[in-house]
Parts: C-alpha cells; structure tokens; sequence
C-alpha cells in the first residue's frame, strides 16, 4: 500500500461526484425555456448560476486529476514552488493543493 493510497481513493470519489454534478447541470442546461416572459426571466437567472457552478467544477476536476498524476508521479504533497513537503493538515483541507501555505500567500 501506498502513503497516498486513501487520498487517491477519496480524490477518485469526489472525480465521480463531480463528474455526475457536471452531467446534472448540464441537462439542467439544456431543458427547453418557459413560454412565459417571467419565468424565462428567472430561467436565465439561473443557467448564471448553474454555468458559475459548471466552471468551478470543471476546475475542481482539473485540479483533482492534476492531483492524482502527481500522486503516481511521486510529487504529490510536495510544493511546487518551493520544493517542501505541503503540511498534511493543509492536503487535508485542500486535497489538490500544489503549493505550501508560505509560497500559496
């Protein structure tokens, strides 16, 4: 067993997550608008809101994949400015971070 082979098994959890959120929102996207003025109104308003929550999603994907080939390329945990171990607590809360607290600043 790995040292990061829970992390790779939650990053590929929440990959699914996101990857079903993605497909949601984007059938949620695609539903044909009301006839009514209003309601297309409030339509419009919220396919703002469901393309935002696409793009953070599409990022968090990238981000969690990069996270994964660093896992397999041993680099995983390390800062990629610096060089130093990024701290667990901080991979805990971040699972994709690339970068120590000082150089992410």
């Amino acid at each position: 067993m790995g040292q990061y082979d829970e992390v790779r098994e939650a990053l590929w959890t929440r990959l699914a997550e996101l990857g079903a959120r993605e497909e949601k929102v984007q059938r949620d996207l695609r539903k044909l608008s009301h006839p009514d003025s209003e309601e297309r109104a409030q339509e419009a308003e919220n396919d703002e809101v469901l393309e935002d929550l696409s793009d953070l999603d599409r990022h968090e994907i990238g981000e969690t994949q990069q996270a994964l080939v660093r896992i397999d390329a041993g680099t995983y945990g390390l800062c990629e400015r610096c060089g130093d171990r990024i701290p667990k607590r901080r991979l805990q809360a971040v699972r994709f971070a690339r970068e120590c607290l000082d150089c992410a600043s």
